[in-house]
């Protein structure tokens, strides 16, 4: 293990990216599979959790979860919780983009020297009725200060639209994307940037502008993009288990104990967990790691 965590200057000085990235890139294996740290943040009196998510690349959804409670936007000088740990999704076999729906981030995994390394972002997604697809996909096309062709479906909406919206301000597409073969679904950069961490695209996977561009440069045509919805993850550290659960709207009449006792089951973690924490974590839904061991 290199510790905790290895910043991005690491792979600068390898030349794996070419200017900085706003993220940090954690080593990882089958017996670490949760990865960061937790922390917690004072407020200023003005300060937003909108403005400390977007400075610690957080998503909208993620930090009102971990701070139930507290208004978004008027928080007051209180001390909040940075959701800044998670469990890596299951994903069986090869694993380069990895997107969860049900979390709204991306993961992308790398290699450095032969220690296995994971890069994780806060996303937008698909708003209801325009759900991001899950399945496994690749990237086709890599775009610098793309226009964006108004799909059709849009501009029924919107019939003020233009067919085409040129590289600016205006363009939602902002100024990097990633076209994948998947119809009009690209990963992009964004110009409304309090939508990350939000359902709020048309199924494009939306990234805070200063995450867009070195996570661009790293990403090579041909990429396999695995998007999966997993509301529930399971995850180790040393010989502590760990869960994390997040609210997913999108998944009706999910148990959400229930899934957590079935990924508990299915790799043979029930004789060692806390049923009450477990139970505690499944109610409160705060997307956080939970350690659930016994004591």
């Amino acid at each position: 293990m290199l510790g905790k965590y290895l910043l991005i200057s690491a792979l600068l000085l390898s030349g794996l990216v070419a200017s900085p990235l706003y993220a940090a890139a954690y080593p990882y294996s089958s017996d670490e599979t949760v990865i960061g740290t937790l922390r917690s943040y004072q407020l200023a009196p003005s300060e937003s959790l909108l403005e400390v998510a977007r400075d610690h690349s957080l998503g909208y959804g993620e930090i009102t979860a971990a701070n139930p409670g507290l208004d978004p936007f008027l928080p007051g000088a209180v001390t909040v919780m940075l959701p800044t740990s998670w469990i890596l999704p299951e994903v069986k076999g090869a694993k380069q983009v990895v997107i969860n729906i049900s979390e709204m981030r991306l993961y992308y995994y790398i290699s450095q020297q032969g220690t296995p390394l994971v890069m994780t972002f806060p996303i937008g997604i698909g708003s209801e009725g325009t759900n991001t697809p899950v399945g496994s996909f690749r990237v086709i096309e890599k775009m610098e200060n793309p226009p964006w062709h108004v799909p059709a479906s849009i501009r029924r909406e919107h019939p003020e639209l233009p067919a085409v919206v040129p590289p600016g301000p205006e363009n939602p597409l902002g100024s990097h994307a990633l076209r994948l073969s998947l119809g009009d679904v690209l990963i992009h950069s964004t110009n409304r940037p309090w939508g990350i961490g939000r359902k709020a695209t048309h199924g494009c996977i939306r990234l805070y502008p200063e995450d867009m561009p070195g996570f661009y440069r790293l990403v090579p045509v041909g990429a396999v993009v695995t998007i999966i919805r997993q509301p529930v993850k399971v995850g180790v550290k040393g010989n502590r288990v760990y869960i994390e659960v997040h609210k997913d709207d999108g998944l009706k009449g999910l148990n959400y104990l229930r899934e957590a006792r079935r990924l508990l089951e299915q790799r043979g973690e029930l004789a060692n967990i806390d049923w009450s924490k477990l139970r505690q974590a499944a109610r409160e839904l705060r997307g956080l790691p939970v350690d659930i061991s016994v004591e």
